[in-house]
């Protein structure tokens, strides 16, 4: 049985998750914490959990704010789509862009593709190139990243956006089953069936 722990972190309210299972093993996925007083909260919280990986669901900087930290804190890569690692190695751009006024840190960075975890990685460019959707089919769990929100979507209009391939992406995730619980980058988690797949396409 998972257990997933929601946290809203940083200027853009984004949600970073931590799944963890009966043995104490955890994800940490898209550590949002910009602050030091929300990485103090995190990491109290996983002090009691072994971390397994830090994952990222795309390249934008409010779902890396906290991987410059985590990366140090737990001695581990965060592990993303490598269509997305122009994206994130081009953070300093990206706080310039929306006028963060910090300087970004690096942190070290691996493809996640074939990798042996518990859940199914869903490919879902539109948002950003490498954006991908955390899929774990026995227990109808999703975590949608910013593809899909509570009716709505990512927007597309940021570099490497494709208003047609959301379309095509959320047309994968909508072949799941609709009592599969959705957990956004970014709202109030949802599910399949609450969200209103002609509203949306």
């Amino acid at each position: 049985m998972l257990e997933i722990k929601s946290f809203t972190f940083g200027p853009f309210a984004t949600n970073t998750y931590v799944v963890s299972d009966e043995q104490g093993k955890a994800l940490l996925v898209d550590p949002a914490c910009l602050y030091a007083f929300e990485q103090q909260e995190l990491g109290s919280y996983l002090k009691d959990y072994t971390l397994q990986a830090i994952i990222a669901t795309h390249g934008h900087l409010d779902h890396l704010w906290g991987a410059p930290w985590a990366c140090e804190q737990w001695s581990l890569p965060v592990l993303m789509h490598d269509a997305d690692f122009p994206l994130a190695k081009a953070m300093q751009q990206q706080y310039d862009f929306f006028g963060i006024r910090a300087q970004a840190k690096p942190f070290p960075m691996e493809a996640l593709t074939n990798r042996p975890f518990p859940f199914t990685v869903i490919h879902t460019p539109g948002h950003t190139p490498g954006s991908v959707c955390l899929y774990w089919e026995e227990e109808k769990v999703l975590l949608s990243g910013d593809t899909l929100f509570h009716m709505g979507y990512g927007r597309t209009d940021l570099p490497g956006g494709d208003f047609y391939q959301l379309m095509d992406s959320l047309d994968k995730l909508f072949h799941l089953p609709e009592a599969t619980r959705v957990y956004p980058g970014h709202g109030e988690h949802t599910s399949l069936r609450s969200t209103s797949r002609s509203h949306l396409m």
